[in-house]
């Protein structure tokens, strides 16, 4: 039987400075910044959970819904849920935090898709994920359906080409 990790064990969170070089001239940060961190927290949550080095396979949604400012702090929170043979499904969501009155709103989430690899690049196999949270366990129920969606986006990309 193939073993299970617990969600919680791959869990990562980051805090980070909005300084003015992540921005841009409106003060806030640039959406190519918070993609950057995302993907950092992504690979690091998907190695704390598979034990090996991990590439980044997709970037399955990516949704600002609010703006940081130079002075915030970025909470960054990554969790693994759910894994195929050699792949990891990563949701992360991002928070800012104002220092002034220490409100903190919702400004991104994503769902990557990383690939654990071995010494010579090619795919691993990892363990599975044991969702622990109900919003985990959604994610978890319906990864099913994300993956589909990816192969026919690849599918259809192909067929572009």
């Amino acid at each position: 039987m193939a073993k299970h990790i617990a969600a919680n064990i791959s869990r990562t969170i980051q805090t980070r400075l909005v300084l003015p070089p992540d921005t841009n001239h409106m003060g806030t940060i640039f959406g190519g910044a918070v993609l950057s961190y995302i993907d950092e927290i992504a690979a690091i949550t998907a190695m704390k959970h598979s034990g090996k080095a991990v590439v980044t396979a997709s970037i399955d949604t990516v949704n600002f819904l609010s703006s940081a400012r130079v002075g915030d702090i970025l909470l960054l929170e990554g969790v693994v849920v759910s894994t195929g043979r050699t792949s990891m499904e990563v949701y992360v969501k991002a928070e800012c935090q104002s220092v002034e009155n220490r409100t903190k709103t919702l400004t991104t989430t994503a769902i990557l898709t990383m690939v654990a690899v071995d010494e010579n690049g090619k795919p691993s196999p990892v363990e599975g994920v044991v969702p622990e949270t109900d919003s985990e366990k959604q994610l978890f129920q319906s990864a099913q359906e994300r993956k589909e969606r990816r192969m026919k986006i690849n599918e259809f990309a192909k067929e572009l080409c």
